[in-house]
């Protein structure tokens, strides 16, 4: 769509890790277009400006599988790994995306990277506290995860946390990749609206989040301090 093919003997993996380059590059300071002396008086390469010296620390990169997580680790990248992996190995999938975290991390320890990564994981978590929560997902309780292909590849489907939330608890507390992640991201029904979200969101804060070690930011700050974000 936009005009980028991947060259001969490429995949469209390649392709993007080529370009995450380039971009990693640019906002690290490398000239990214050539000047024009009669507009500079200099000729060479022009680099962004700006720069943000602590931009590179905050870079994320999205990975499907262990391979590629420790692909992000050896280039400094922070890992994000959402409710989807291309593989699957049989085992359940928080357990194969800790083991993902747990190579990326070896790596990065392996790389002598000076700062701490971070990472962070996605799940669906949807508290069944009402008779309209019943109505949208009451038949969606009790579902395991899905194995299927995806382009022809295994793929593995995070399952979609649906229940009461004392249930919902035990089970996230029980996560091998929550309980790895240093974030972790929720999901929501967002074509549900904002008044259904917002009371979803504060379930889930209330009652199932404390399970695997959330705290309002507030309760983290020590006097004198502002909270975290």
């Amino acid at each position: 769509s936009f005009g980028f093919v991947p060259g001969e003997g490429q995949t469209d993996a390649d392709m993007a890790r080529e370009h995450t380059s380039r971009f990693r590059a640019a906002i690290a300071g490398a000239g990214v277009a050539r000047a024009d002396p009669q507009m500079t008086g200099s000729a060479g390469m022009l680099a962004i400006q700006p720069q943000s010296p602590g931009l590179p620390g905050r870079i994320w990169w999205g990975s499907g599988t262990r391979r590629t997580a420790r692909w992000a680790a050896e280039q400094g990248m922070n890992l994000m790994s959402s409710t989807l992996l291309s593989e699957d190995t049989g085992v359940p999938f928080g357990d194969l995306q800790a083991e993902q975290i747990a190579i990326y991390r070896e790596a990065w320890q392996q790389a002598g990277w000076e700062r701490q990564p971070q990472v962070t994981v996605s799940r669906s978590v949807i508290p069944i506290t009402s008779s309209e929560d019943v109505m949208y997902f009451g038949n969606r309780q009790g579902e395991g995860d899905q194995v299927g292909y995806l382009e022809g590849v295994a793929a593995r489907f995070g399952r979609t946390y649906t229940g009461e939330p004392d249930v919902l608890a035990e089970e996230l507390a029980g996560d091998a990749a929550v309980q790895a992640a240093d974030t972790v991201l929720l999901t929501v029904p967002n074509q549900l609206g904002v008044d259904y979200n917002a009371r979803l969101l504060q379930t889930v804060a209330r009652e199932i989040a404390p399970s695997f070690g959330w705290q309002p930011a507030a309760a983290q700050a020590t006097p004198g301090q502002q909270p975290p974000r």
